[in-house]
């Protein structure tokens, strides 16, 4: 018996909420090769595949539930520290936004199934002001659908391993290695994904105190606001004579973007993602003098700084229909 099925079958349900929890508050931990593993412990009757789904989908609900109230009294903090350990910043907030904005609560139903948008979407919904009730209900059977995918694809295979044990023997052998090995491989290629494409912005980043003088100097500089909507719900406030304009927006209008003064791009992601990546988007379109805000709206405003009151572009009755 190998090691990892054994560690399983001691623990059992335990093992599953625990690693499903860990995964789902934010830790880069997968849970899928264990619901895997116990879909198919399922197939030899070693374990249950109802009280298996009880505990996967009980995991992902307590830590749902606790980052649906986290987001809903800390907001964007709580995003920029779960996009830093999701190891997904450059577009899980925007694409959890953007979600959440053409499909409202239907996102629940399949948010588990997309890196970068799982474990994002309950602080959203908290942020945005999704009832409570609403949010249980839907939460709920996205997390049914995500753990009975697992654990009926962990099923099936357990069904070929039952009819043949030849297989079930390799299987045996090198099962820990393999998950080890993949587990590891999912890990590094997200982390140099990353890193090596915020290293190319890096330099280019623009100071929030260099701004600051720019403006008090009267140059001319293009500033653009690159946040949700959703976002500007609980602050609608923008810096001096910037623009807001999504991401896609923007590339399509490139065309009315000065070309003889500094376009400056800002967000609220970890590391300047989205602004990294919008930078990288207008360079490919010819226009070179681009540059990330360095910390973003957060930075500016933690320094200060003076910004602009903006009408709410989503009004607060309709995001609670989301």
């Amino acid at each position: 018996m190998s090691l990892p099925t054994a560690i399983l079958l001691t623990y059992g349900y335990i093992l599953i909420f625990g690693w499903v929890f860990l995964e789902q508050i934010g830790l880069p931990l997968p849970a899928t090769p264990v619901l895997l593993a116990a879909g198919a412990l399922s197939a030899t009757e070693h374990m249950s595949f109802p009280l298996a789904l009880f505990a996967g989908a009980g995991a992902c609900l307590v830590a749902d539930t606790s980052w649906f109230f986290f987001g809903k009294k800390y907001g964007h903090f709580v995003l920029r520290l779960l996009c830093r350990f999701s190891l997904e910043p450059t577009t899980c907030v925007r694409r959890t936004h953007d979600s959440f904005g053409r499909r409202g609560a239907y996102t629940l139903l399949f948010a588990k199934f997309v890196p970068g948008l799982s474990v994002v979407a309950p602080p959203v919904a908290g942020q945005i002001g999704m009832p409570l009730g609403r949010f249980l209900v839907f939460d709920t059977a996205g997390a049914l659908i995500w753990v009975g995918t697992l654990l009926g694809g962990g099923r099936l295979f357990g069904d070929i391993l039952d009819k043949n044990p030849r297989i079930l023997n390799w299987a045996g052998h090198f099962g820990g290695a393999l998950l080890v090995l993949g587990i590891l491989i999912f890990l590094g290629m997200r982390i140099y994904r990353r890193y090596s494409f915020l290293r190319k912005f890096r330099t280019a980043r623009l100071e929030p105190e260099e701004l600051k003088k720019m403006l008090d100097a009267g140059e001319q500089v293009y500033i653009v606001d690159l946040r949700h909507p959703l976002e500007l719900v609980p602050d609608p406030f923008t810096l001096p004579g910037a623009h807001h304009l999504s991401p896609d927006a923007l590339a399509q209008r490139h065309t009315e973007i000065p070309l003889d003064r500094d376009v400056i791009l800002y967000c609220t992601c970890p590391s300047e993602a989205t602004a990294a990546k919008t930078a990288m988007t207008l360079h490919r379109l010819g226009i070179d003098r681009v540059r990330p805000l360095r910390g973003g709206y957060d930075e500016w405003k933690r320094l200060g700084y003076p910004m602009d009151a903006l009408p709410l572009a989503v009004q607060p009755d309709q995001v609670v229909q989301v």
